[in-house]
């Protein structure tokens, strides 16, 4: 079975994510996966490019602790979390969630689950390049809101 989590240059591909995730597990019933792309527009203004920052090391450990919860909060078998960094362009595959179990609705829930953790609790640091130059990425209220309808706040893991 693959690492849980990989933080990386290079692109992913799903199929062979998905494949390696489920390798030899017969009790997979389910396999539930999220690939989020860069968009080429932000908060209305295009976006040429998008720079991702982070702490080797503590972002990690921090997605490790992620899936540890999801793995006591959902009867799930496996999870795998792919988080690109560096510079990338829109259209490119950005973050891969995969999540194995035996019925789809833990697979969903955990799926879901883990990628509003990452959008609120992972540490990376995003800039985007717009023609008014490059800007620093806020977190949005609708992730916090995300994350709180799981029963933890924001700024919290």
């Amino acid at each position: 079975m693959p690492a849980r989590v990989a933080i990386q240059h290079q692109d992913f591909d799903l199929s062979s994510e998905v494949a390696a995730l489920r390798q030899g597990d017969m009790q997979v019933g389910a396999v539930c996966s999220f690939v989020g792309t860069v968009r080429d527009r932000n908060e209305g203004d295009q976006v040429a490019s998008l720079e991702l920052e982070h702490y080797p090391g503590m972002t990690e450990k921090a997605i490790e602790a992620m899936i540890d919860a999801a793995m006591i909060r959902f009867d799930i078998r496996a999870a795998r979390v792919i988080h690109r960094i560096g510079l990338l362009q829109p259209l490119d595959q950005i973050v891969l969630v995969a999540v194995t179990s035996a019925h789809r609705g833990e697979s969903f829930q955990a799926c879901e689950f883990l990628m509003d953790y990452l959008k609120t609790q992972a540490p990376f640091w995003k800039k985007e390049v717009t023609p008014a130059g490059a800007r620093w990425v806020d977190a949005r209220v609708s992730d916090d809101v995300a994350m709180a309808r799981w029963g933890i706040p924001a700024g919290k893991g």
